[in-house]
């Protein structure tokens, strides 16, 4: 975390901020967040891999208690609730590799489809991977036999 730049206020001051949270699985999220007297918002981020939903919504929560230290600031009162889905969280959520991953790319696959909703979103949000890696895996997942072929072949 570095500072981008600050600017003073009548009755205070506003402050970006440079965020990297890098993990040892490789992923990595660089973000610009602003800290005021009104708590903490994320203008901008990007994320190798992909975020997951789930990540995104709590990722003010991972990095609001070092920014609001650096700007000497206390952070709000966090509820119950949120305090549990804030703990120990990754930029990209555990996936197996191999038959394992495979099966259960086709499984959220075709549970989306029978929910009518978007099957590679489904796996995208699952995975925590990027459109074009999710596609991938999809594709292995059929070449193993866990899911239909895409085109009837002539």
């Amino acid at each position: 975390m570095w500072p981008a730049w600050e600017v003073q206020e009548h009755d205070g001051a506003t402050s970006w901020f440079h965020v990297r949270l890098a993990f040892t699985d490789g992923a990595r999220v660089d973000a610009l967040a602003v800290v005021s007297d009104q708590g903490l918002s994320v203008e901008d981020v990007r994320a190798q891999p992909a975020l997951s939903l789930d990540d995104l919504t709590v990722l003010a929560d991972w990095i609001e208690g070092p920014l609001f230290e650096a700007c000497g600031l206390e952070p709000g009162p966090v509820g119950e609730e949120e305090a549990e889905v804030g703990g120990a969280r990754r930029a990209r959520p555990p996936w197996p590799r191999g038959i394992e991953g495979r099966w259960l790319v086709a499984q959220e696959y075709r549970a989306a489809q029978e929910e009518g909703v978007d099957p590679v979103l489904a796996v995208m949000c699952a995975t925590g991977h990027s459109r074009r890696r999710s596609l991938r895996l999809i594709s292995q997942a059929r070449d193993a036999g866990y899911l239909t072929p895409r085109h009837a072949r002539r």
